[in-house]
């Protein structure tokens, strides 16, 4: 599991649900982050410093796989973990040949994103 000085970015439009999420990993411990898109991640210290970032697929104007190919092509290594209401197998499955470490499809549990993040190496 990632440490309590490590971290996490939520990048999500959805307002009620980064506030969800940013609760849940504060009470597990961690530092958290939101940004309601891609671009206010980009423009961010986060962007540099993140551990992990929990990665909404469909954002307005860049989208979760557009970030996670700039992210890939900058070579930085950070581990995603993809959520999303309306993505296809198809799409789930780039995501994660892309380098995913995780893909949850909402609603999800606090349960499962919790255990994904426990999976990630130190």
């Amino acid at each position: 599991m990632l440490h309590t000085n490590h971290l996490i970015s939520v990048v999500d439009d959805d307002p009620s649900m980064s506030r969800m999420l940013c609760r849940a990993i504060k009470a597990a411990g961690l530092s958290v982050d939101a940004f309601g898109s891609a671009e206010e991640f980009l423009d961010s210290e986060a962007s540099r410093a993140s551990a992990c970032v929990i990665l909404d697929m469909n954002l307005p104007g860049m989208s979760g796989l557009e970030l996670q190919q700039l992210l890939n092509a900058s070579k930085q290594e950070v581990p995603i973990i993809f959520m999303s209401a309306q993505a296809d197998e198809a799409t789930q499955l780039r995501a994660l040949k892309a380098g995913a470490v995780g893909f949850l499809r909402k609603p999800f549990s606090i349960e499962s994103l919790l255990a994904t993040l426990r999976s990630l190496p130190r």
